[in-house]
């Protein structure tokens, strides 16, 4: 092998981790994603124009995702993944207030305690599912699902399942929310302070988001847990599906459903870069070619 040769081969070899490192994870879907900064992008419908998406006294529904955090959110920081009528967040480990939760779960490191809230009929504000400790664990793809029907209510988050022997029946009227009552996906682009808790803030989510899909049926048995392991499929009981597939830089994200409700990318948001692909498909092809 000549000199010039040998040290081709060396760099190639040395690029290879840290690439890998620059990539961002494949979908547990296959396809592409969104991914959000955690400052001030998100996806949005607008309420005015798209009103809510779970019908008046829906009593049966599942919102679920996969997700992947980067960024964990600061101590006084509650990141929005998804917010309407269901919202559901997370909360770093030094979030205060938590620290009792702590001691009942395994909590390590850099977990994030995820929060989810409903906004319940005939009541003006939230509800939040009284406290079944689960974390999503940061740096790898979580699949999350919240779902109500008749007197159970779950959160499942991968093959970890909490439930209460309650049933939910969601809110249409949207009058007394403090938060917008857009539906979003990332957050608000914008922090907003916690009404009655001075220095903090529901804000921005950072990390890849992938399959979101509203449904008006509970789509999983919370005693034998399947995670999905293809893309999340439309029938008569989805709401909205969206699938990100779009190219990169695309700012509209469709909705798979058939119902139209077509996510606006705001201030930046956008799905994976395509083109991290070819380039892990040039360095293995190179590597080939310089191996014969």
């Amino acid at each position: 092998m000549t000199q010039k040769l040998y040290i081709i081969c060396l760099l190639v070899a040395l690029s290879i981790p840290m690439l890998a490192n620059a990539l961002p994870p494949p979908s547990p879907a296959g396809g592409n994603y969104l991914i959000l900064d955690g400052k001030d992008d998100y996806a949005e419908l607008n309420f005015k124009s798209f009103g809510i998406l779970l019908p008046e006294r829906t009593d049966e529904f599942t919102v679920e995702f996969w997700v992947y955090p980067t960024i964990p959110p600061d101590f006084n920081i509650t990141a929005s993944i998804l917010s309407q009528q269901v919202m559901i967040m997370v909360v770093s480990h030094d979030y205060p207030g938590y620290q009792h939760i702590k001691k009942s779960i395994n909590w390590e490191k850099e977990d994030l305690l995820l929060i989810a809230i409903a906004h319940i009929a005939g009541w003006g504000g939230d509800a939040v599912t009284p406290f079944l400790p689960i974390t999503v664990k940061p740096k790898q793809w979580n699949h999350i699902a919240y779902q109500a029907k008749g007197q159970q209510t779950a959160i499942i988050v991968n093959d970890v399942v909490k439930t209460m022997g309650q049933g939910i029946t969601i809110g249409h009227d949207l009058s007394k929310y403090w938060r917008p009552k857009d539906f979003t996906i990332g957050g608000f682009g914008k922090k907003i302070q916690t009404p009655n808790v001075g220095g903090f803030f529901l804000s921005s989510f950072a990390g890849y988001i992938d399959e979101v899909r509203i449904s008006t049926v509970a789509r999983y048995d919370a005693h034998k847990i399947s995670i999905p392991n293809r893309k999340f499929e439309n029938d008569k009981e989805t709401v909205a599906l969206w699938h990100f597939d779009e190219k990169h830089r695309t700012m509209i994200f469709s909705d798979s459903s058939g119902n139209s409700y077509h996510l606006t990318g705001k201030n930046g948001a956008s799905t994976n870069n395509p083109l991290a692909i070819e380039i892990q498909g040039k360095l293995t092809t190179t590597w080939g070619q310089l191996k014969r």
